[in-house]
């Protein structure tokens, strides 16, 4: 019997900046952060509906790359807030880079309004605020 969604893996170059976007700036918890016998490094961010295991390689990562339309893969994290442009506005002013300002969503079903940024590793992070009817 399926519990939840338990976490998404994913390298980074740099563990420091990592967790300082994610948990300082996005307010995620860091809930475990070690490093490996290899010189990995590894860390749980704790979104309070799932979490990140980032693995950050002793000799770092390169850039990601965007996911073409027409290739399988995860386009971007999606984080929920109770208000994307307070949340936004306080990204904007810690220098993140910016891919799309806050906009009202093309799935009003589901969202209400959206705005999408990179983290440190040019990795897509959507900020989404929920409609009216699927505030739970």
């Amino acid at each position: 019997m399926l519990k939840s969604f338990e976490h998404v893996g994913m390298t980074v170059s740099d563990m420091d900046r990592t967790v300082d976007f994610y948990c300082g700036l996005l307010g995620l918890s860091l809930v475990l952060r070690k490093t490996m016998a290899n010189g990995m490094q590894v860390a749980f961010l704790d979104a309070g509906g799932g979490m990140l295991e980032v693995f950050a390689p002793p000799g770092g990562a390169s850039r990601a790359v965007d996911v073409p339309e027409d290739t399988a893969g995860v386009r971007h994290l999606t984080f929920h807030f109770d208000s994307v442009d307070e949340a936004f506005a306080r990204l904007e002013q810690a220098g993140v880079e910016i891919k799309e300002r806050p906009r009202f969503a093309v799935h009003s079903e589901m969202l209400n309004k959206i705005a999408f940024v990179r983290d440190p590793d040019g990795i897509i992070v959507e900020l989404a605020e929920r409609s009216q009817n699927r505030q739970g």
